[in-house]
């Protein structure tokens, strides 16, 4: 059904990527490139002063292999970690990669999502592509 697929995946407390991993299996035409991504949003200056000097290059390392893992069980599948503002990268960086469809959880909502809307409420009013969202 789909030639490309990105896997918007979060390593929030509570969280499991199984069931957008199984959906996307099912969108995915033969041989179809799955990008499992996960955007990291900023650290402020002040709070990374605060860390050991190796506590963010470890986080990376280890989110990256999360995501290799979890790509791990696509033929043509691989994990991407990129920083910054969830809703706003995974759209850009799902537009600069000709996604088509993009495949993401949805958390229950907070009263501040009501307000402000959430990352899935963000990227299914702005996509260019299919948005499967996850509940």
């Amino acid at each position: 059904m789909y030639k490309h697929i990105l896997v918007a995946v979060s390593f929030e407390e509570d969280h499991d990527p199984t069931a957008s991993i199984l959906v996307s299996k099912v969108l995915a035409d033969s041989g179809a490139r799955v990008t499992v991504l996960h955007v990291a949003e900023h650290t402020p200056s002040y709070a990374i002063s605060y860390m050991p000097a190796e506590y963010m290059s470890d986080l990376r390392t280890a989110i990256q292999s999360e995501l290799d893992d979890l790509a791990g069980q696509f033929a043509n599948g691989r994990g991407v970690l990129v920083e910054g503002h969830p809703g706003r990268t995974i759209l850009e960086w799902s537009e600069a990669n000709a996604v088509n469809c993009i495949v993401l959880d949805s958390h229950r909502p907070g009263l501040e999502d009501y307000f402000l809307g959430g990352t899935a409420s963000r990227i299914v009013r702005h996509a260019q592509c299919s948005v499967h969202v996850v509940r």
